[in-house]
C-alpha cells in the first residue's frame, strides 16, 4: 500500500505537467473588426523564384485580400491556394492585391509556390509579428501554427470584412464574391465623338451696282 501512493503522486504530478504543456495558448492579439485601421507591416515576401520587399503601405489606394494559413503543403492549405491561385486573375482584373502567410520558411514558401504555381506573393513571418497584429497567431497552439483566416482591407487601409471561419476549398468563391471580382471589369466608355463642325453658312452677297436696275 506505501509503494501506491508514491506512484500515485507521480501519476497525478505527470497529469498536472501534461495539461499545463498541451493547454491551448490563445493568439497573443484578438481578431481585428471591421472598421479596424489594419496593422501596417513591412517584410519579405516570396513570389515565383524570388524574393521581394512587401509594405502594406504601398497599397493605400487598393483593396488587399491577406489570407493566414497553417502550413505550406498541408492538405487543406493546398486546397485553399490552388483555389486562389485558379480565381487570381478576376482578382488581378480589379486589382485587388492577394498575399497568403504562415509560419514556413522561405525555402518551404518557395517550394510550395513552384509546386503548385501560385501566382501571388507568399509572406515571410519569422518573429509572428503579422500574425500577432492580426490575432492569427497560436491557432493550432501545440504545433505553433497560425490560425486559418482571412482579411479584406479596403482602399482607405481599414479592415472591410474578417473571416474567422473558412472553407479551404471554397473560401477563394466566397472572397471573389464579396469583393466583387466575379464580374465583368467596366470597360471605360469611349470618348464621345467631337461633333462634327457646323457648316459654314452662305455669304450673301450685296447686289452690285451693276445688277441695280436704272
Amino acid at each position: 500500500m506505501k509503494n501506491l501512493v508514491p506512484a500515485a503522486v507521480l501519476i497525478i504530478v505527470a497529469i498536472g505537467l501534461a495539461v499545463i504543456l498541451l493547454r491551448p495558448r490563445v493568439a497573443r492579439a484578438e481578431m481585428l473588426k471591421a472598421g479596424d485601421a489594419a496593422p501596417d507591416f513591412s517584410t519579405d515576401a516570396v513570389f515565383g523564384d524570388q524574393t521581394m520587399p512587401v509594405h502594406l503601405t504601398d497599397y493605400r489606394g487598393r483593396k488587399v485580400v491577406l489570407y493566414f494559413y497553417p502550413r505550406d503543403n498541408t492538405p487543406g492549405c493546398t486546397k485553399e491556394a490552388c483555389a486562389f491561385r485558379d480565381g487570381y486573375a478576376k482578382l488581378q482584373s480589379w486589382g485587388i492585391a492577394l498575399f497568403g502567410c504562415s509560419v514556413d520558411s522561405a525555402d518551404a514558401h518557395r517550394a510550395f509556390a513552384k509546386k503548385y504555381g501560385l501566382p501571388f506573393p507568399l509572406l515571410l513571418d519569422p518573429d509572428k509579428k503579422i500574425a500577432r497584429a492580426y490575432g492569427a497567431e497560436n491557432g493550432i497552439p501545440i504545433l505553433g501554427l497560425d490560425r486559418r483566416i482571412t482579411y479584406v482591407i479596403g482602399e482607405d487601409g481599414r479592415i472591410l470584412k474578417v473571416y474567422p471561419q473558412v472553407d479551404p476549398g471554397t473560401h477563394a468563391t466566397e472572397i471573389i464574391h464579396d469583393v466583387g471580382a466575379d464580374k465583368p471589369h467596366p470597360v471605360a466608355a469611349p470618348a464621345p465623338a467631337a461633333s462634327p463642325a457646323p457648316a459654314p453658312h452662305a455669304v450673301r452677297h450685296a447686289p452690285s451696282s451693276s445688277d441695280d436696275s436704272e
